[in-house]
């Protein structure tokens, strides 16, 4: 019918949409709402009150608040996976950004496993401490960056 209050907004060939309306908030109340809204607003209303009807039959106890909660908890998980991966690309720009021509023990190069074999222990200046100890960004277990002696 042409004055019916729900033709502009639910249109025919969106059946689902005045379905699920009236299944989650009934028509009378709908149309209460519609009657109560400025005209200008009412197509934003019944845009979110089908939202919040199809959310809340998805989610019958959370409806939006669900959705927003799981997009919430996406959010805080990609920023910490972001934090990570931004650190670990300080860290890896901080280790190429030294110069990768340190000699020690007589002007000779060692192996980048510091030429003890595998050893865990790592040295510097002839005082040995394990390699923990040594908070090396790079990651190296000898002390030296990139793996230099």
């Amino acid at each position: 019918m042409p004055d019916c209050i729900f033709a502009p907004y639910f249109p025919p060939e969106e059946p689902h949409k005045f379905a699920n309306v009236h299944k989650i908030f009934g028509a009378s109340n709908v149309s209460k709402l519609l009657n109560e809204v400025q005209p200008h607003q009412r197509e934003d209303a019944v845009n979110s009150l089908a939202y919040e009807a199809e959310a809340r039959i998805k989610d019958p106890v959370y409806g939006c608040v669900g959705a927003i909660s799981v997009l919430q908890k996406q959010v805080l998980r990609l920023q910490k996976e972001l934090d990570a991966t931004n650190a670990d690309l300080i860290r890896y720009s901080a280790c190429n950004e030294i110069p990768n021509t340190t000699t020690h023990h007589g002007g000779r190069r060692m192996s980048d496993d510091g030429g003890g074999g595998g050893s865990s222990l790592a040295h510097s200046h002839g005082f040995y401490y394990p390699s923990n100890w040594n908070n090396d960004p790079c990651g190296n277990s000898n002390g030296y960056p990139r793996g230099d002696i």
